[in-house]
């Protein structure tokens, strides 16, 4: 009888202990409630204890990062036209007690930041045009709603990490007349930059006649400077070579206008006794 009473003693114990004792997974964090209010939370991976059920128990939520992803909406942009957004974010849990005050779990969670999130993108991307949206600062816009969502969201104990847009595709009745408008835009810009292309080609076209004519002119005019003294020395060498000699200079240059004058096709009438036959005699 006496080790059978002890035996229902240990029971009660180790009953006692396993009710008392519980583990953090290092994936998880637990709050702990006391007859049904949140008291604290522990974050610690490892063993911990408790007061035993009912008195105290343990709600576990996920310490990882978790996926919000939402339904597409339509979104009006500020040149008036509509998109279909479809976007996700990162979010986790950063302050278990709060969030289980405030949102209870992690379906509450969603349907929270379905209201956040919306209402950064919608006062986002209302604030922008559709090219924007589209190709320029998409980047630059999701940072900003992700950091205004984040501020919001921290008031049920959940951060936002990052929002995303999956895809942004237009109303099916905007897409024709929008599309048409960014080909003629695209045009339009073509249009410019072959008009600005060929005025520059046009001044550097210019530029280059410009250079090249003042070339042409400094080169003739350093050519009849070269000829210039050229022949001034060549009459300089014939003054001397007359002062010389003068007799055989006057013979040689008769025998050059010989050579000028007389030829096959030349018919020249003279008198006798012209002075240009004098060496002919």
């Amino acid at each position: 009888m006496k080790n059978t009473l002890i035996i229902i003693v240990i029971i009660i114990i180790v009953v006692l202990l396993l009710m008392t004792m519980f583990t953090v997974d290092e994936k998880e964090q637990v709050v702990i409630l006391q007859m049904g209010k949140p008291m604290r939370t522990v974050t610690d991976p490892g063993l911990h204890f408790k007061l035993p059920w009912p008195i105290q128990s343990a709600v576990n939520y996920e310490d990882r990062l978790l996926d919000y992803d939402a339904s597409p909406t339509e979104i009006l942009t500020k040149d008036k036209k509509y998109l279909i957004v479809d976007n996700f974010a990162k979010w986790r849990i950063i302050d278990a007690l709060m969030f289980m005050q405030v949102v209870r779990d992690e379906k509450g969670a969603q349907a929270r930041l379905d209201d956040i999130i919306y209402s950064g993108l919608r006062v986002q991307l209302g604030n922008h045009d559709l090219e924007e949206i589209v190709t320029t600062n998409r980047e630059e816009l999701m940072q900003l709603v992700t950091e205004a969502s984040n501020i919001k969201a921290r008031e049920y104990g959940i951060e936002i990490i990052d929002v995303r847009l999956k895809r942004a595709d237009l109303a099916k009745e905007n897409e024709e007349p929008v599309y048409e408008r960014m080909r003629a835009e695209r045009k339009r810009i073509a249009n410019q930059y072959r008009s600005e292309g060929e005025e520059e080609a046009l001044k550097i076209r210019a530029q280059t006649d410009k250079e090249r004519e003042i070339i042409l002119a400094e080169s003739y005019r350093k050519s009849q400077i070269i000829r210039s003294e050229g022949e001034a020395k060549a009459i300089e060498i014939y003054a001397n070579a007359f002062q010389r000699d003068p007799a055989f200079y006057e013979f040689f240059r008769t025998l050059e206008t010989y050579k000028k004058v007389f030829d096959d096709k030349t018919t020249v009438v003279l008198s006798p006794e012209s002075e240009l036959f004098k060496y002919l005699k």
